[in-house]
């Protein structure tokens, strides 16, 4: 009995001692893996625990013009945060926040008690001055923190407003380019990280933690900041002048899409985008509004009507009466009682709506459409940017006699001005239609190195060369000898077309209200530029394209050619002048000459005399340029006698 029970025993002892060895063996290899394979996650997690992180905000990408001007950027911008925990006094603390960011009292303690980790002090304590801060710092309070955030500044105040929108307080892009690219713009957030006990109190022997932010990237735009400035100044002229509606001007280079500037009245200041309602700062007209183009949509019906061998410009005629009747309606000319004979490039230059009803008959409905729709009407252009329209155009099933009619003089349809400029570059560029961007290359903030471009891209080709040659001969008689001649830039062989449209409303016309546009380019045989220009309801004037926008445009073109440096043309067509024209002559060589000289020669220009002395020894504008009759040439005087040829 007694062995039985020894051995009894000793089983039961190596039984346990088995069971023993597997606990020891599980319970080493738990703690192995806890501290190997969960050491990481476990300290981070602690650390989590313990931390708090105060963020910093990564720097928004800066947006510059094709020659590196900054158009948006960033400024410091401090911000308030506090750790509930940390705040000893909550009603001291509020009371000096309240009076430092002159905020109300009761909602920044409610803030600074709240049972958060980190609280924001918000609103008033976001995006302060830096004096502010400092004096906040100086303070000294426990809990109360600094954190260094930025916030985007426009250096251009209402310059290219509408295509830059804004970003709002937590620097998201909210409108425009801003919103359009706020994937790369915005960057990442960084923080500084430090550690507290379980009260909140700070652990002053563990060092913070810096995790940097990540810049967004910097972009150049295609926009040139020096065509930007002239159609700002002449849409400031132009809302001076006829206190219209609305205005807008768009500039694009026709050999590549590239949007060299674009505006649109009215407009608002970035920086304070709150001032304005959000109809203003939403309504970037030149690619949203939608209205019916009037006459400077006859350039499509001419490019086509070309394409197909449907016109001569030159020998063939047309008999214009001052009406046509289509489908039994009268369709009137601008001109009471016509122009006349006149041949089809006359039909053009004088903008006669019955002799492009003739050419759309001559196409038919079907072609006319394919051609519009080839010119990239009813579709988006694909601009990069928010908010485009697609126009409206008649179903090519509802389109009878009439409806074409129409549709080839301009009526009937509703387009917006960016199908327009890019319908009308590819028109005169050789017949590439082109889609219109503004974002050219992306940039690495930190290297400066190019990331990424955005290079030109083709759509389909329109027309052919011969065609768009021939529109350009056209659109130049337009300006030199037609309805556009207030466009006419002496040097730069402007060609482009004038429009008149009515605005519509309940479907019904209104009575003189009118947009009135321009559509230009130039140099005609190798043009550099398409400027487009309305101006909706203009006031206490005659509401003709040719009256109001066609001179802005000219005014634009000219001045941008200049500063693009896009040499003058001799062999321009002579302009035919009326009676509202001032002539246009060369400055004489005035070197060398005396005064007495000068009155005697009664040149037809005013002078600025400069200096003393017997004789003309420099003179500005220099000998050979061209200028206005009646136009201020300033002399420097000396008495140093000059050799003349």
């Amino acid at each position: 009995m007694s062995k039985i029970t020894k051995t009894l025993v000793r089983k039961r002892l190596f039984f346990f001692l088995i069971i023993g060895l597997v606990l020891a063996i599980v319970l080493m290899a738990r703690l192995g893996y806890v501290q190997f394979g969960l050491g990481g996650w476990l300290t981070g997690a602690a650390e989590d625990s313990w931390s708090r992180d105060l963020p910093f905000e990564a720097e928004r990408g800066e947006i510059l013009d094709r020659n590196g001007e900054v158009l948006a950027t960033n400024v410091s911008a401090p911000s308030v945060l506090v750790v509930p925990r940390q705040i000893d006094h909550p009603e001291e603390t509020a009371a000096m926040l309240a009076d430092l960011l002159d905020g109300d009292k009761e909602r920044i303690y409610r803030q600074v008690t709240e049972n958060s980790s980190i609280v924001r002090i918000n609103p008033d304590g976001r995006k302060i001055d830096q004096e502010v801060a400092s004096d906040i710092r100086k303070m000294r309070h426990s809990g109360v923190y600094i954190v260094e955030d930025n916030k985007r500044h426009y250096p251009q105040g209402e310059h290219l407003a509408h295509v830059l929108g804004f970003a709002g307080i937590d620097n998201q892009g909210l409108v425009g380019l801003e919103s359009f690219y706020d994937d790369k713009l915005a960057g990442q957030s960084g923080h500084v990280s430090f550690f507290s006990d379980a009260q909140g109190r700070r652990l002053p022997d563990m060092a913070d933690q810096y995790q940097p932010p990540q810049n967004g990237m910097d972009v150049k735009l295609t926009i040139d900041d020096r065509v930007q400035k002239i159609i700002e100044r002449e849409l400031d002229n132009a809302e001076a002048t006829y206190n219209p509606d609305g205005a807008l001007a768009i500039a694009m280079d026709p050999q590549s899409g590239e949007i060299l500037g674009m505006s649109s009245r009215p407009h608002f200041n970035p920086d304070d985008y709150q001032a304005v309602s959000p109809e203003i700062y939403n309504q970037n007209r030149p690619i949203w509004a939608q209205y019916e183009p009037g006459s400077t949509f006859k350039i499509i019906t001419l490019a086509a009507a070309l394409e197909e061998n449907k016109v001569d410009l030159d020998n063939d005629h047309y008999y214009d009466s001052g009406s046509i009747e289509v489908a039994g309606h009268r369709l009137r000319c601008w001109k009471k009682g016509g122009h006349g004979s006149q041949t089809f490039l006359e039909v053009v230059q004088n903008s006669c709506n019955p002799g492009f009803v003739v050419l759309g008959e001559r196409l038919g409905t079907e072609k006319l459409f394919d051609y519009i729709r080839a010119f990239g009407f009813g579709e988006e252009t694909g601009i990069d940017m928010d908010g485009e329209g697609s126009g409206i155009l008649f179903k090519e099933e509802n389109v009878g006699p009439l409806e074409r009619a129409t549709t080839a003089f301009g009526q009937g349809v509703a387009v917006t001005p960016i199908q327009q400029v890019a319908a009308v570059a590819a028109a005169v560029n050789g017949g590439t239609l082109y889609q219109p961007f503004i974002a050219k290359d992306w940039i690495n903030p930190d290297t400066d190195m190019v990331i990424d471009s955005q290079m030109p891209i083709a759509k389909r080709n329109v027309i052919s060369e011969e065609t768009s040659k021939e529109v350009r001969r056209a659109l130049e008689n337009v300006v030199a000898q037609g309805t556009g001649g207030k466009a006419f830039v002496d040097g730069y062989r402007v060609g482009g077309k004038t429009g008149t449209a009515q605005k519509a409303s309940g479907g019904r016309y209104l009575e003189n209200n009118h947009i009135v546009s321009f559509i230009g380019f130039a140099p005609a045989d190798d043009p550099q530029i398409v400027v487009y220009v309305a101006v909706d309801n203009p006031k206490n004037t005659v509401q003709f394209g040719g009256v109001v926008s066609a001179p802005i445009a000219g005014k634009i073109i000219g001045d941008s050619l200049e500063a693009l440096g896009v040499p003058k043309r001799e062999d321009q067509i002579e302009k035919k002048l009326t009676w509202t024209d001032v002539p246009v002559l060369e400055v004489p060589d005035l070197t060398g000459l005396t005064l007495r000289d000068i009155h005697d020669a009664s040149y037809p220009l005013e002078l600025d005399i400069q200096g003393n002395g017997e004789f003309i020894q420099r003179q500005s504008p220099a000998a050979g340029e061209r200028v206005e009759e009646g136009s201020t040439v300033r002399i420097f005087m000396g008495d140093e006698e000059q050799p003349r040829d």
